[in-house]
């Protein structure tokens, strides 16, 4: 099978991790016979240096255009101080609303081998971790108007938060559907208690509940749930909330399994051609230095067959590849143990090392 990739390496480590992702795919298609076709693209901190612009309309049309989007990270210190319309984020949110991909799909999974590496408790860890957040992506306050004006003499910052009724029904049947295909329960959080637009939110999920009879749908204040996350992370299986909550929540989320350095993400509208992406940032301060962690970005390249292409053998083969890798022991320095009496079964490695090592465990299912 071929396939045509748009891939955006991006700033910071997003070179070093898109490059060892590069290696599995590449690996991957020996194995399975498929040709993978690569187009690179030029978004975030690394456009402005070259094109004054964090996403040229160029680029977007060769995203819009492949069959999918594997992207490292964008941002950094050197663009902060730079105009709103000129931020490297600027360039994601404007990918976002391009590709139409609406449904960001963050999983929440701890890893068995990494279980001491979660900031909780272990009697919390053994009940298990393993849910996903199903966040709107192209609405919300991120998408409103922002302005600041003078009002009463004094500087005012105003957001819009908007949300209708339409947009809340596609990513409430996304949420719907992802429950179906796991434990059948699910999760709507927002602020019903405060916003009206979670007040209009509550009410689309609940008569959409009517054509899921097979989920049990349950509602959730937001801050009840940030705060559930830690106490019983095991009672959730699929939340689905707006873009806001959804970025906080799933941040949140990450961190309780171990490492955000290991968690993919896929972001999904009306067609196949998706966006995938590890969730964490560009990280400036280790970039070069071969010491990143690649697998949120592998694993990404993994949903990527999985969802995009319908691979699901191929995505298979790179999840138990990472299983391996845990298993001997290779460990990326987020991920190295502090303890010394489990630290010393493990060996740590680089950006690099890592994905050859993942390469080596691949084997054909």
């Amino acid at each position: 099978m071929n396939k045509n990739i748009a891939v955006i390496r991006g700033d910071g480590i997003g070179p070093e991790i898109v490059a060892q992702a590069l290696l599995v795919l590449n690996r991957v298609a020996e194995l399975y016979g498929h040709s993978f076709h690569y187009t690179d693209v030029d978004m975030g901190g690394c456009a402005i240096d070259k094109w004054g612009n964090p996403l040229p309309e160029e680029m977007l049309q060769k995203c819009i255009s492949s069959d999918s989007v594997l992207l490292g990270a964008v941002g950094g210190n050197k663009w902060n101080n730079f105009p709103s319309h000129m931020r490297p984020e600027k360039g994601l949110l404007r990918l976002r609303a391009g590709m139409g991909v609406y449904s960001n799909n963050r999983p929440a999974k701890i890893w068995p081998q990494l279980a001491s590496a979660s900031p909780l408790k272990a009697s919390i860890v053994e009940k298990g971790i393993d849910f996903i957040i199903v966040r709107e992506l192209i609405g919300g306050i991120y998408f409103g108007e922002h302005k600041t004006e003078e009002i009463d003499g004094q500087p005012t910052a105003i957001d819009i938060l908007t949300y209708n009724e339409a947009e809340i029904e596609r990513i409430g049947r996304i949420g719907f559907e992802t429950a179906q295909k796991r434990n059948k329960q699910l999760c709507s959080v927002e602020k019903s208690n405060v916003l009206d637009s979670s007040r209009l939110w509550k009410s689309v999920m609940h008569r959409l509940a009517t054509e899921y009879p097979d989920v049990t749908l349950t509602d959730m204040l937001v801050d009840n749930c940030a705060m559930q996350i830690v106490k019983n992370p095991s009672q959730f299986d699929v939340i689905v909330t707006e873009n806001m909550f959804g970025d906080i929540l799933s941040d949140e989320a990450s961190m309780i399994t171990g490492s955000i350095g290991m968690i993919p993400s896929s972001s999904l509208g009306s067609s196949s051609c998706g966006l995938y992406e590890p969730i964490h940032g560009s990280a400036p301060d280790i970039a070069g230095k071969d010491i990143a962690n690649p697998i949120g970005t592998i694993l990404s390249a993994a949903m990527m067959l999985r969802f995009s292409f319908d691979m699901p053998q191929e995505a298979d083969c790179i999840e138990n590849a990472v299983s391996k890798l845990l298993d001997a022991g290779y460990r990326t320095a987020d991920i190295m143990p502090s303890d010394p009496s489990e630290s010393q079964n493990c060996k740590q490695i680089g950006c690099s090392e890592c994905g050859k090592f993942i390469c080596d465990y691949l084997k054909k299912l």
